[in-house]
């Protein structure tokens, strides 16, 4: 038996719904952008989560961002090995054929997969340890950042300076990349890191001269 089926009649709903009233009423900037194809000025690489609205949060317009969601907001590093690689290659898409201007990294509070990486490396998660596990695999990538974090005592103050080390490793991890490092060096690209408190609604940058996220 077919696991697909019809969308959700609330979903058909929506879309009908936006169909006769935001399309409707920008039809010709929809028209535009299909036709001129996209120029943003910016990728942002936030997480998966479905609290973590980034156009919300920054008033976008369709058209402005080049979007890459993950777990935990996650970069590797560069490894050209010849296997497939879906973040890699979106910042590669981002900066060397779209030439955006700022690549930012959005972490956010109570990341669950930042949760699991730090079960994981506690001990508490024997699951995630498993070959089999894509989650943690995948978060094998914040691992240092747990080994920088874990002496903090609190277990809530570690779990929160892990979700900004998140942050931090990715745009480390950028900097591997010979076409990032490239677009730097030209001043054709800037790194931005950003985490924000989904329920405070607060937002904060990386400040590399004080080396801590500072609030906007």
């Amino acid at each position: 038996m077919s696991a697909i089926r019809p969308l959700p009649e609330y979903l058909i709903r929506r879309y009908q719904g936006w169909k006769a009233t935001t399309y409707a009423e920008n039809r010709a900037w929809y028209r535009r952008l299909a036709e001129e194809g996209q120029r943003p000025r910016a990728m942002v690489i936030s997480c998966c989560d479905s609290r973590v609205h980034v156009t919300s949060i920054f008033g976008a317009d369709q058209g402005e961002f080049f979007i890459h969601r993950n777990i935990a907001n996650l970069v590797p590093p560069h490894e050209p090995d010849g296997q497939a690689h879906g973040t890699s290659a979106a910042v590669e898409y981002a900066v060397a054929a779209l030439k955006v201007a700022h690549v930012i990294v959005l972490g956010h509070s109570n990341c669950g997969g930042v949760n699991g990486c730090h079960d994981m490396c506690a001990g508490r998660a024997p699951e995630l340890e498993e070959k089999s596990s894509f989650v943690g695999r995948w978060m094998d990538i914040l691992r240092p950042g747990y080994e920088k974090v874990k002496d903090l005592g609190d277990e809530a103050a570690v779990r929160r300076a892990l979700e900004k080390q998140a942050v931090l490793i990715s745009l480390e991890n950028l900097m591997t990349f010979p076409f990032v490092q490239a677009a730097i060096a030209d001043e054709r690209l800037t790194l931005h890191g950003l985490w924000t408190d989904v329920g405070e609604g607060g937002l904060s940058q990386y400040d590399p001269a004080t080396g801590d996220f500072v609030p906007i």
